[in-house]
């Protein structure tokens, strides 16, 4: 848990398939959303608590973020209006949940859209398609796993590197900075 010190939202990001929750973006990223009054929490997938490298099926990652954003909103999160996302597997996790768990927002970083280095991998783009909500995803410029299209509800931000998102870290800020406050404020709007 980061906690913002006078929070006007809640940010629960998930990790990558092969990282955890200390990867250098998300951690840039939780510096700029409490920055602007946004509690965050980072939550590791229970294999890569068990000490598993490989994740679980989508089901068993799916309930368990499920899970995990139903203690947050019940405990320390409470009333606070809520955005998802994570890096890579995280934030095809984010998409998939986020019509169950209420969120507001879904921020995307490194969006694994198709397998690298195999032409005739599926496209993962149905789960950023199937968001409802506002969807940031910030990609770098030569990201291997590919480039998802910007589309009505989903705004696309290609940055210097590949889908480490290492090389400017500055502009992953940037991206979240630029974008969070019109989330934010469409979370202060009362509800029709």
């Amino acid at each position: 848990m980061h906690p913002a010190a006078e929070p006007r939202a809640a940010l629960v990001l998930g990790h990558g398939a092969g990282g955890g929750v200390a990867s250098a973006d998300l951690v840039a990223v939780t510096d700029v959303a409490r920055a602007e009054g946004v509690s965050v929490a980072l939550v590791e997938q229970p294999y890569r608590v068990a000490g598993r490298r490989s994740p679980a099926p989508a089901r068993q990652l799916d309930a368990a973020w499920s899970a995990a954003i139903d203690y947050l909103l019940a405990g320390e999160l409470r009333r606070l209006p809520l955005i998802v996302g994570g890096r890579s597997l995280g934030a095809r996790v984010a998409c998939r949940t986020a019509e169950v768990t209420g969120a507001l927002a879904v921020l995307c970083l490194a969006f694994p859209l198709r397998a690298p280095g195999r032409a005739s991998a599926a496209s993962r783009l149905d789960e950023l398609d199937a968001v409802t909500v506002p969807v940031l995803v910030v990609q770098g410029e030569r990201d291997p796993f590919g480039m998802p299209p910007a589309a009505e509800h989903r705004t696309v931000v290609q940055v210097p590197g590949d889908h480490s998102l290492k090389t400017d870290l500055e502009a992953v800020a940037n991206a979240v900075r630029s974008w969070l406050p019109s989330v934010l404020a469409q979370a202060a709007r009362p509800a029709a």
